[in-house]
């Protein structure tokens, strides 16, 4: 997988044809509205970790979707949300960003929302000088009439907005999507070069995708209070080897993720190891250690190692 170096919103050297279109195209919404399903369908590749959890991103994100002609750089968000503690800080840190940074909203929504929960975030959409979608997800699980009551909902609430009816997990009306934003995007060169296609190095999809597995497996608490670094990838001619530490905040919650005779982190990790194979196209042996590291979610420090602050 071919990864940026930097969020930088900085185009590259002149070089594109003539009227070329390149922007950032930012997924903006609450938690466990479909936003990290509806970025994988935009790109076409598992970027972005999916689970019925609410929270399940924590960082911001990149997809880049490159033709000739143009460069889309989507970005997949965490969810909006009132912080309670330093890491949800940063995570809304970088929607603050994406806001800002932002030639397209994709304000994602779905058939049970009424309206955003956090309306400084609507508001300060509302008042943006530039495109914005809004799509009405999981449109699968509703009636033709709820939908068209949530449609007129959001044209009356956003009426310079596109507002769209799609479902993420099916792509309905996804690929519809693609020539819309296109119009929209401002003429400019690419901001990245057009063979790559994230800003995220390959440890962290390892994390993330041993993340996901503690998210399934695991209730409660749990998932929210761990973090995973891969502490080392070693690429061998026939095998890569991956040593990986989760990170809780409890001795309690190691013993959870422990598990019985060791059961439960096994189960983690042939889950893992499983999708990590699939994910990098090699066989994986795969590593994992639990340690106590109480309050992370709340040092500084940590969390800037993490990635979590500047």
């Amino acid at each position: 997988m071919q990864t940026v170096e930097s969020n930088e919103k900085q185009p590259l050297p002149e070089g594109a044809p003539e009227g070329h279109r390149a922007g950032f195209v930012n997924i903006i919404g609450s938690p466990n509205v479909g936003k990290s399903t509806l970025m994988n369908q935009l790109v076409g590749e598992r970027i972005s970790i999916i689970n019925r959890k609410a929270q399940t991103t924590r960082h911001r994100i990149m997809g880049l979707v490159n033709e000739p002609d143009w460069q889309i750089v989507y970005s997949d968000t965490p969810g909006v949300l009132d912080p309670s503690y330093k890491m949800q800080e940063g995570m809304m840190k970088f929607v603050k960003t994406a806001l800002q940074d932002a030639d397209l909203i994709l304000l994602v929504t779905d058939i049970y929302e009424d309206d955003l929960a956090h309306p400084d975030t609507f508001t300060k959409i509302a008042a943006m000088d530039i495109p914005v979608f809004v799509l009405i997800n999981k449109i699968d699980l509703t009636d033709q009439e709820k939908a068209m009551e949530r449609i007129a909902f959001w044209q009356a609430r956003l009426p310079r907005a596109t507002v769209a009816p799609i479902s993420a997990l099916h792509g309905f009306n996804v690929d519809s999507l693609l020539e819309r934003i296109v119009e929209k995007l401002p003429v400019s060169p690419p901001y990245f070069p057009k063979d790559e296609l994230t800003n995220k190095p390959m440890r962290f999809f390892i994390s993330e995708i041993i993340r996901e597995k503690i998210l399934t497996h695991f209730k409660q608490e749990i998932p929210y209070s761990c973090e995973v670094v891969v502490e080392s990838y070693d690429v061998e001619p026939t095998i890569v080897k991956i040593r990986a530490e989760i990170r809780v905040a409890r001795d309690s919650q190691k013993q959870i993720v422990i598990g019985s005779g060791g059961s439960m982190i096994k189960r983690v990790g042939t889950d893992a190891r499983k999708d990590i194979e699939q994910f990098i196209g090699q066989k994986v042996f795969l590593e994992l250690y639990v340690r106590v590291d109480k309050d992370w979610r709340d040092d500084e420090i940590k969390l800037r190692r993490l990635g979590y602050l500047d």
